[in-house]
């Protein structure tokens, strides 16, 4: 027979003071546990072989008859085969996921952007997403837990702008399929994405490439090219030489604009932008022609400017230079789609490789492949493109 305890009463448990642990009685296993001017309720008991001591919470904050109760509680799961411990832990986390899928749409929002917006290339995307959020989805269901939010909030928010702003509205069902993908991984939702496109709105919302089909970026036609080169090599000024190098190398305006002379060696004939200056993130380098490196030589420098082409106040241009220079003098295209004209005039008039003529335009290239040519990246065949290229674009007169 197990020695029965005596039980204590209120104010008998009230003087205990000698450390250590004190058997109270009324519930089998409760102890007045004394250590370091604390007293805390603690439950010794048995499960399945096993000693097991569980907290009850401190004293007098719970009081003697709330920590018996407690206590008869735990014991009462135990005899019926449930450890009381794995019953509250389960319990604590069932009520944090209940907790946790309170989160609102809005403050799931606001938290993947401030999680998202350092790795993201520019500021103004922050507040892009903010904006077309606040303006589509807030009125709709910004309010609403993300646990709650299905497929018929999702269609609420973009119905009436598919049709009349579908880029708008494409980029709006990405950027609420990514939230709600951040609250499934942060615990506050489950189940199936209701902004998913592949193989669910899609069989809903009208396909946005037959709804508005994509705008290419204005280019000039590659037979006009050396007439439009000869144009921008009567003029002066940073725009004009930014956009001739912007010609002769097919890279990206920002690329060029942002472009500093410690990523040019004249004597190797090469430009080397960084990788957190590259639309992929990746290091690229550009075979310079003799064209582009005769421009460079006659680019005036100063010690107290880094940039190649610097704006007045001596740091990079705008982003609106180069597209102002051509629109002055009418000419119906845009900086980037000298790109496309240099892939149409490589791909109709020349047979080089694709993959090559790819890498000069820094895209992206078939995983095998770009296994087998990345390590040397085609160095040397992109310098004969891009001589070529330079040959037609600003022949030697």
């Amino acid at each position: 027979m197990p020695k029965r305890i005596l039980e204590m009463t209120a104010l008998e448990v009230s003087r205990l003071r000698v450390e250590g642990s004190h058997a109270v009685g009324g519930a089998t296993g409760l102890n007045l546990r004394i250590e370091g001017g604390t007293r805390m309720w603690v439950l010794r008991y048995v499960f399945r072989g096993a000693r097991r001591r569980m907290s009850l919470g401190s004293y007098p904050r719970v009081s003697l008859s709330a920590a018996r109760e407690a206590a008869r509680s735990a014991i009462g799961l135990r005899d019926a085969g449930t450890d009381p411990l794995a019953a509250r832990a389960a319990a604590r986390e069932a009520a944090r996921l209940a907790d946790a899928q309170k989160l609102e749409f809005d403050k799931a929002a606001e938290a993947f952007i401030q999680e998202h917006e350092t790795t993201w290339r520019s500021t103004k995307h922050a507040q892009q997403w903010r904006n077309t959020l606040a303006t589509y989805v807030s009125p709709k269901f910004g309010s609403v837990p993300v646990s709650e939010i299905d497929q018929s909030m999702v269609l609420r928010a973009l119905s009436p702008i598919w049709k009349t702003k579908t880029e708008t509205a494409t980029r709006l069902r990405g950027r609420i399929e990514q939230i709600l993908d951040w609250a499934t991984a942060h615990g506050h939702r489950s189940g199936t994405n209701p902004a998913r496109w592949r193989g669910q709105l899609e069989h809903i919302l009208a396909d946005p490439n037959k709804v508005a089909p994509v705008k290419h970026h204005a280019a000039v036609p590659f037979a006009q090219l050396p007439t439009v080169y000869l144009l921008l090599s009567t003029l002066d000024g940073q725009s004009a030489r930014a956009l001739r190098f912007l010609i002769l190398t097919a890279a990206r305006s920002g690329e060029v604009r942002g472009m500093v002379w410690d990523e040019v060696d004249l004597d190797a004939a090469l430009w080397t932008v960084p990788a957190e200056r590259m639309k992929a993130k990746k290091e690229h380098r550009v075979p310079l022609s003799r064209q582009a490196v005769a421009l460079l030589k006659a680019q005036p420098r100063h010690a107290l400017v880094s940039h190649v082409f610097p704006s007045n106040r001596a740091g990079a241009l705008s982003d609106m230079a180069l597209t102002t220079l051509m629109r002055r003098h009418r000419l119906d295209a845009v900086p980037h789609g000298f790109r496309s004209t240099f892939r149409d005039w490589a791909g109709e008039t020349t047979n080089h490789p694709r993959d090559a003529v790819e890498l000069c335009l820094a895209h992206t290239i078939d995983t095998k492949t770009e296994a087998a040519y990345r390590r040397a990246d085609m160095l040397e065949k992109r310098a004969v493109i891009m001589q070529e290229w330079a040959y037609f674009a600003a022949p030697v007169r």
